[in-house]
């Protein structure tokens, strides 16, 4: 009788004790971030005061365009698009650069690392100082598209008791979705994915505005932030802001 071969183990992913540390650090610092936020959560009539001072603000300057886009987009398959591309910027995307850019390019990852961990840090205070309301809750006419739309309820008391609704300046949905695009833009060779992955920032630029979820004050705001975020995390891990060679996060991310 054929002897019979015992049956092979099953396969199972591996994570070096390197990249768990990486995973333990981010999911500290994102609790971190999240409780600081809701803890500094401030009261709505502040936050409606303050978007009323940034509405004035854009129309002396010409840039209050909110309900213009939501208007041209409303009803399109293109706001569809962007109500979903937004619940995923923050959710999906950025964990998901972050993992393909710590396998491709560990300089890359770490400085997009550095960036996020330094802008949170430097996002708590100005959303305890400076609380907004979104478009959405402001009063001035714009529809909250994500929650019409989509069924995931942005003002349900379950989902604000996971997010502070008021703390929407500096927008960090832009801000690292141009950090992201970047980064792996510098990461990858064919022109194709690189042009994709500059236009994902952008994109994310059109849907926090598009679903009423923040000014375009607070997509420059969020740029700005990122910016400082990348400057400080060069600054504390003792490199340079710019080397000869290696591709650079913050010269692009600043001119953005």
């Amino acid at each position: 009788m054929a002897a019979v071969a015992p049956p092979l183990p099953p396969l199972r992913p591996t994570i070096s004790p390197r990249a768990r540390t990486q995973l333990a650090l981010f999911a500290f610092a994102y609790l971190l971030y999240s409780a600081a936020r809701w803890v500094t959560v401030g009261d709505l009539s502040s936050a409606r005061a303050h978007a009323d001072w940034i509405v004035h603000l854009e129309d002396h300057l010409g840039v209050a365009d909110e309900a213009s886009i939501q208007d041209a987009l409303r009803g399109t398959w293109a706001i569809w698009v962007l109500n979903h591309l937004y619940l995923a910027a923050q959710l999906v995307v950025v964990p998901g650069a972050l993992v393909f850019l710590y396998r491709r390019s560990r300089p890359l990852y770490e400085r997009l690392r550095n960036t996020i961990l330094a802008t949170w840090l430097i996002s708590i205070p100005v959303y305890a100082a400076f609380p907004v309301a979104p478009p959405r809750l402001a009063g001035i006419g714009l529809v909250d598209t994500i929650s019409t739309q989509t069924g995931f309820a942005m003002d349900s008391k379950l989902t604000t008791s996971f997010y502070n609704q008021l703390a929407a300046v500096p927008s960090l949905h832009v801000g690292f979705a141009v950090a992201v695009g970047i980064a792996v833009a510098a990461a990858v060779r064919h022109p194709l994915a690189k042009a994709l992955a500059l236009l994902w920032g952008p994109t994310i630029g059109l849907a926090v505005v598009a679903t009423g979820n923040h000014f375009v004050f607070d997509i420059a705001a969020g740029l700005v932030a990122s910016g400082l975020g990348y400057a400080a995390g060069r600054i504390v891990s003792g490199a340079p802001l710019r080397r000869t060679g290696v591709p650079t996060l913050g010269p692009r991310l600043c001119e953005a």
